[in-house]
């Protein structure tokens, strides 16, 4: 079962077609993820009243730090960390990498395109100063894919990379420079660019290192910086598999094996309409593995089928590795 469900991910189409799979991972994972499972118990909820994805319980992405969560018994491949800034680290098992790499290179390839005509340059000191990162494998997987020598991670040597982005900005791949907040920044303090056909990407908030400030004075400083028009952003997060992407504006998109709902803050088995502010849950089905459904403690609205906005996070929640940006 769980092989053809595997294969059915990535040919997902229609909402209709994502219900009826994400459905067959609910009950999948409802006997089969033992955390799971017993919060259902606790819940109450019977696994064969479950008919719409509008009703299935989402574990609280807290789990992940206490508990391992996981449908099987298979070898475990990698162990996904979170930064646990502050705190205790959550920790994802994986036991199917291939299936991480497939979903992170569709979902690449369904909003930019072939990663092959890309020079790709990471600035990610913060993530690369740890072990476990999945936006590590993430992004050095797309490097190598990307086949171009001029392609790689970036830290203090601003001089160097300089140079290469003055020198992939002429060349005929396009340019896609993507690092957390505040190294991008240190980059543009240092540089002024004229980027305008570039794709700026930016991937989590300071980690510490600078003063949070709103996406729009963020975003427009960079602008000026990297002479671009929009910054776009990236939001994934340890305890997912997939991730959606904005390319401006601080509009997210979901690949079609994504979900988002939002739910009540007062009440987390409530879900809300378009437009409300609230809970983020994430219908992740590449998750097959671990869990597909989960409460994030990140507050937003949905705007569509497939858009939303991220506008901050619940109070009392440690900073960590997804985007963290307050609007």
């Amino acid at each position: 079962m769980i092989d053809n469900l595997q294969n059915t991910i990535f040919t997902i189409k229609t909402a209709a077609d994502f219900e009826k799979t994400a459905l067959k991972i609910f009950r999948f994972q409802a006997k089969n993820c033992t955390v799971y499972a017993d919060f259902i118990r606790f819940l109450n909820i019977d696994i064969d009243s479950i008919n719409t994805i509008f009703d299935i319980p989402f574990l609280p992405i807290q789990f992940f730090k206490s508990h391992k969560i996981s449908t099987n018994n298979n070898t475990i491949e990698q162990v996904f960390l979170s930064s646990g800034t502050g705190g205790i680290q959550s920790q994802h098992f994986v036991t199917n990498l291939a299936l991480y790499e497939k979903s992170y290179r569709n979902g690449f390839t369904h909003f930019y395109g072939a990663i092959e005509d890309y020079t790709i340059l990471a600035l990610l000191p913060s993530y690369l100063e740890r072990n476990g990162s999945s936006l590590i494998y993430m992004v050095d997987d797309l490097i190598k894919k990307s086949k171009n020598s001029d392609s790689g991670f970036f830290l203090e040597n601003t001089q160097k990379t300089t140079k290469i982005i003055k020198k992939s900005s002429k060349n005929n791949k396009k340019l896609l420079i993507l690092g957390v907040s505040y190294a991008l920044l240190d980059l543009v303090e240092q540089q002024k660019f004229n980027l305008k056909d570039a794709i700026i990407m930016e991937t989590g908030g300071m980690k510490g290192r600078r003063k949070e400030m709103i996406r729009e004075e963020l975003h427009q400083i960079l602008c000026d910086g990297f002479g671009v028009n929009k910054i776009h952003s990236e939001y994934g997060m340890t305890e997912l598999l997939s991730q959606a992407y904005s390319k401006g504006n601080g509009v997210f998109k979901t690949p079609n094996w994504m979900k988002i709902l939002v739910r009540d803050t007062e009440d987390a088995l409530t879900l809300l309409p378009n437009g409300k502010t609230g809970g983020i849950n994430v219908i992740d089905l590449a998750n097959i593995n671990s869990c597909s459904f989960i409460a994030t403690q990140d507050l937003g609205k949905k705007l569509s089928e497939n858009t939303f906005e991220i506008l901050g996070r619940f109070d009392n929640s440690d900073i960590r590795g997804c985007n963290l940006l307050v609007q």
